[in-house]
Order: C-alpha cells, then sequence, then structure tokens
C-alpha cells in the first residue's frame, strides 16, 4: 500500500491525542488530518491512565490507534509515544517520553511550536520541565476545566485536568501561550448516532468512525460529546468562536489567558460532514 505524507499547509502543528479513551479522537483526528492550511509535523499518543476505566497501558492503546488511524486514511506521519501516566510526585517529575523530546526538538529549531491537545497535557508539561526555555515559545490549544465566565472561576475537576494534574497547574504558571476551550462550551456539541451516521455513514472514512463508536467500552450510548472535534475546529475555523480573555487566580497561574466562551456546533460539524465527504482515498 502506497501511503502519502500529510503535507498540505503553512501552519505547522504538534497533535497530542489520548485516543484510546473515548470516541471523539478519533473524529477529531480525522478533521485536522484532512485539513489542507496545516502540517502535522507529530502525532503524539498520551495516556489515560488514571481513568476509572483504564487498560493496563494506555497510552500504547493510543499509539496503536493513532496508527490504525493513518493507515485507514492512507496517510504517513510521524507518531510518537507519550508518558505512560501521569507526571511523577517528586524528584525529577517529568515523564521521559519520545512525545515529550519531539516537542523539545521542535522548540529548538523554531521560533514557534503550536501544539493541539486533546488529551492530559503531561508530555507538553514534561517537556517543559525538562527543558524550561522552550516554555515561551509553545502556543497550546487544549480542552479541559470548566470556566465560569461571569465569576471567573476556573474549576479542574473534569476528565483532562484530572488525567495529570500536576502538569496543568505547571503550565498555567509557565510561560506557554495556553488557549483553552472549557467542558462547558465544548457541550455543546452534543449529537445522535443516528443523526451522524446518516450524514457520513456511507463514506468508507464515516464507516470506519462510526465503528469506533459501537466498539467502545460505552458503545451502546446514542448520544454523545465530541469534544475534541469542536477544539480542531476552532483551531482551523476561528470564525466558529468567540473568545475572553481572563486574567486567572493567583492559584491559577495569575496571567492572562484565552478561553473559548462560545462556539457554533452546528457550523462545526457542516464543515466536518463536508470536509470528510470530500476525501477520497488514494
Amino acid at each position: 500500500m502506497l501511503f502519502l505524507l500529510q503535507s498540505f499547509g503553512q501552519r505547522k502543528v504538534i497533535v497530542d491525542a489520548d485516543t484510546g479513551n473515548e470516541v471523539d479522537d478519533f473524529y477529531a483526528l480525522a478533521r485536522i488530518l484532512l485539513e489542507p492550511s496545516v502540517t502535522i509535523t507529530s502525532l503524539n499518543a498520551a495516556h489515560w491512565q488514571t481513568s476509572q476505566w483504564a487498560i493496563e497501558n494506555t497510552m500504547e492503546n493510543s499509539h496503536r490507534l493513532n496508527q490504525q488511524l493513518l493507515g485507514e486514511m492512507n496517510l504517513a506521519i510521524p507518531t510518537k509515544r507519550g508518558a505512560m501516566a501521569r507526571m511523577f510526585d517528586w524528584g525529577d517529575r517529568a515523564q521521559h517520553s519520545a512525545a515529550a523530546y519531539d516537542i523539545i526538538k521542535h522548540a529548538e529549531r523554531q521560533n514557534k511550536v503550536t501544539i493541539l491537545v486533546l488529551g492530559a497535557l503531561t508530555n507538553v508539561a514534561s517537556a517543559v520541565y525538562i527543558q524550561p526555555k522552550i516554555a515561551e515559545k509553545l502556543e497550546v490549544f487544549w480542552l479541559g476545566t470548566e470556566m465560569d465566565f461571569e465569576t471567573g472561576v476556573l474549576k479542574r475537576n473534569d476528565f483532562n485536568p484530572m488525567m495529570d494534574q500536576f502538569a496543568l497547574d505547571f503550565l498555567l504558571n509557565s510561560k506557554a501561550t495556553l488557549n483553552i476551550i472549557p467542558v462547558n462550551v465544548a457541550a455543546a456539541m452534543q449529537i445522535d448516532f443516528d443523526v451522524l451516521n446518516a450524514k457520513i455513514g456511507n463514506h468508507f472514512l464515516g464507516k470506519f468512525l462510526m465503528q469506533r463508536w459501537i466498539d467502545h467500552l460505552d458503545g451502546s450510548r446514542r448520544n454523545r460529546v465530541l469534544w475534541d472535534l469542536a477544539l480542531i475546529s476552532i483551531f482551523v475555523n476561528p470564525s466558529f468562536c468567540t473568545t475572553k480573555t481572563i486574567t486567572t487566580s493567583r492559584d491559577s497561574g495569575n496571567r492572562p489567558i484565552v478561553f473559548y466562551d462560545s462556539i457554533d456546533a452546528k457550523a462545526i460539524y457542516e464543515d466536518f460532514y463536508n470536509t470528510l465527504l470530500a476525501f477520497e482515498r488514494e
């Protein structure tokens, strides 16, 4: 089989995904892999080891699924293994992994490195912990936390922060640029199985994505929130969202961070359908 190199656009990004954890990662990755304005320099695997449904090695599970999706799409992109679990409690707290050192390598060679993080922040935070001077070169787009936009209170008890609480705290207090879509905003991405299947189920890649829904641990669910598709889509199409810059409290970095405060879920899904249905595997 001839694998095609995914090299489209001028915007270079690293994508870091806990693909094995949920259904939404596949959909989000498919969308960014099909984006002509973006070149993915690395697809890194993230753990979800702290989850109540974690398997023995969640990072390897994510790594395998990343490669499986690339194979299904006939694409060749460097895939890197990330941390096996959250950062350590004391001493050298970094998780030393291929993904962390890949981030460091890019940061040392470039003026700016953009990273789209779909799960725990372990790989990014470990890279900064190992080589602190790269922080100011990193721009991170991440799904996680819950923001009350009226009071400015940031809560950190949803899934992605809980997978590595220290990593989030460490990056909040770093010089890395952070763009965060809170889960209470991404919740607008709820969709029904039958609606989604009717749109994409007759396309070869759509069938593959729908099978991921069915095969998941809780595949009997008829409704899901495709959280990560929101993050990817608003990165690609900023017109699908609005943002608000908030200076966080002293225990959350005490610095300005861009939060997405609204998304157009209908536009995101229409864009996803149109992009996927136009894709033909060579």
